[in-house]
């Protein structure tokens, strides 16, 4: 941020401090980015609101994952008309992945003047000045540009104490043809591993437990500069740094999940005993084309060498259901594999049209109910598979990361195992933010229940 802007928005907003209300929306890099404006809005002179009535800035970092959401956010800024109306002296900026798309950007443009600005996902830096604009009078800014300054080491104003993301990489070169993600947020860009290091080492020295490390593809971290494995490399690095805590990270992609890799994580003892590694079909011919770059057996294999390492490791996944076409065969080929890796978990979503994809191009003549019945069936072969896996850990001692009171039980206490794992036990919420040694009573298909060792 430049000096003479910062001093300018200062002079403007006077001497008591604004309040903004920052919300965002969509995954944990979107969450990252969120704490990434809020900590320039902090350098200003801003304070934070919760209610948005309350504010004087308000700006909506968006997600552009599936097009409901950018039609909720349509729906939410369309609301804040009358919140403009009450407070005519409101500004009001939408930012993330909905605004790196020039058409949605010059929408918001045309079609809700409540609107001040809008600013895409690597020109987060570029808000203070748009800002500034603002208070000057200026009705509406844009900056949608790329930009190789993409705030990766702006400071954050992290929502918890004692868990933090960290940004590894941003971008994707994957083209999945279902996934907006690689035109919203460009092509993949590395942050330096010294840069990293330094980041966690100060994290972990200030209390903090919980490690995610963060990207579109994290397995890939350091190919853009033609680095081979660098990512098994930077968890090692990670790993050598004193301090109790630890380390996970999101997405890997399987074509890029490496026995390298996964030795890494065997032999790593502050990296987590878990690997989500969407699967997304267990059909080849999908696969194809989704253009995942990898087949059924491929993945498979890499799930044989891991279950080689340790047969009770615990893996999740991502999957969709009804993808363009999808055959009765292909849904069966997904459930043999449900049922052949027995994931721990699996977050699976019915397949939605996202214009701007390939995906979106492809006829579909499966019907809704079709794709609604198969997802059924998924969820409760899994249900099945849950319950039954998370026996393995009755009698077991697990640590645990106590991070929130249980939603379900009063007086329990709920947190994630190493393996990624639920686990809620009784306890007051003095152990929140503490690792908690549990021995596992009982099992259910979303959790598992302990008792304090």
């Amino acid at each position: 941020m430049e000096k003479d802007t910062l001093l300018e928005i200062k002079k403007l907003i006077g001497e008591k401090k604004p309040l903004a209300y920052v919300r965002s929306f969509g995954c944990q890099l979107n969450i990252s980015d969120g704490e990434k404006i809020k900590g320039l809005l902090k350098k200003i002179g801003y304070d934070f609101t919760e209610d948005e009535r309350s504010a004087d800035l308000i700006i909506l970092n968006t997600c552009a994952v599936r097009e409901n959401a950018e039609d909720r956010v349509f729906g939410i800024v369309g609301s804040m008309k009358k919140l403009k109306e009450l407070k005519p002296s409101l500004i009001i900026g939408i930012a993330g992945c909905m605004t790196a798309q020039e058409h949605i950007a010059e929408k918001i443009k045309k079609s809700y003047p409540q609107v001040n600005f809008v600013v895409g996902t690597s020109a987060i830096s570029c808000i203070p000045k748009l800002l500034l604009d603002c208070l000057k009078g200026q009705k509406f800014g844009m900056d949608i540009e790329e930009y190789d300054d993409f705030s990766a080491e702006a400071e954050q104003v992290r929502e918890c104490a004692f868990k933090a993301s960290v940004p590894i990489m941003f971008g994707c070169n994957n083209f999945c043809t279902y996934c907006i993600v690689p035109y919203v947020r460009g092509r993949e860009r590395s942050r330096n591993s010294e840069d990293i290091i330094s980041e966690v080492r100060g994290l972990v020295a200030n209390g903090c437990k919980e490690i995610m490390l963060l990207g579109q593809n994290v397995n890939s971290y350091g190919s853009d500069r033609g680095e081979k494995d660098a990512f098994p490399r930077l968890l090692r690095q990670l790993n050598e740094i004193d301090g109790d805590f630890i380390i996970r990270f999101m997405s890997s992609h399987p074509k890029d999940a490496s026995r390298e890799l996964i030795d890494t994580i065997f032999e790593c003892e502050k990296v987590a005993n878990h690997l989500h590694l969407p699967l997304q079909s267990g059909s080849s011919d999908v696969l194809e084309r989704m253009n995942r770059r990898y087949t059924a057996e491929k993945y498979l294999e890499t799930v044989n060498y891991i279950r080689s390492r340790d047969p009770e490791f615990s893996l999740t996944t991502d999957l969709i259901v009804g993808f363009p076409n999808e055959t009765d065969e292909d849904f069966q080929a997904t459930l043999d594999i449900i049922k052949r890796v027995r994931y721990d978990n699996i977050y699976s979503f019915i397949y939605s049209k996202r214009s701007g994809t390939k995906a979106a191009e492809m006829e579909d003549l499966i019907p809704d109910e079709v794709k609604s019945k198969r997802m059924r069936q998924l969820l409760e072969t899994q249900r099945e598979i849950s319950i039954d896996n998370y026996k393995r850990f009755i009698g077991k001692k697990m640590r645990v990361l106590a991070d929130d009171v249980s939603k379900k039980k009063k007086g329990f206490i709920s947190g994630k195992s190493n393996e990624f794992i639920i686990v809620e036990f009784e306890g007051d919420t003095s152990l929140i933010g503490q690792f908690v040694d549990v021995e596992i009573i009982d099992a259910m298909n979303w959790a598992v229940i302990g008792k304090i060792i």
